[in-house]
């Protein structure tokens, strides 16, 4: 494996709506990324940035997870975050947010397949979510 990993998942809770503080209560841990749409962000690079154009609240398996397949990173956010509670889409229904894994995945030689679970899918689907690939190449 590379230094510079080849795939990893970030997943977000989307929205006007968004509020960061009470998806940080309900997932019970802190966010890789928070925003409040209309409101000054840090940036992950450290930089104060916005107002925010949208709400956002995000955990990512890239410290965690050290794989460059994409399974491992996104059955870690399913359990870490609980995705399977019974109350979730409720609460999504409610909020009027949206969910997404958004995942990195690096192909070098475009020779790699990306790996999604079915179960994932079908669980992604239930809740009205989305799987974003964002492809690269060096």
């Amino acid at each position: 494996m590379t230094n510079h990993p080849l795939a990893y998942a970030t997943f977000h809770v989307m929205g006007n709506a968004v509020v960061p503080m009470f998806w940080t209560e309900y997932f019970s841990l802190s966010p890789d990324t928070a925003i409040a749409k209309g409101e000054p962000f840090v940036t992950p690079s450290g930089r104060l940035a916005g107002p925010g154009r949208v709400g956002l609240w995000g955990s990512s398996s890239k410290r965690f997870i050290h794989s460059n397949d994409l399974t491992p990173h996104l059955r870690f956010l399913v359990q870490r975050l609980n995705l399977a509670r019974v109350d979730l889409p409720q609460v999504v229904a409610e909020k009027e947010v949206k969910l997404r894994f958004f995942c990195y995945w690096n192909t070098r030689s475009g020779d790699r397949v990306t790996d999604i679970p079915q179960d994932i899918r079908t669980m992604m689907e239930a809740l009205g979510g989305t799987i974003e690939i964002d492809e690269y190449r060096d």
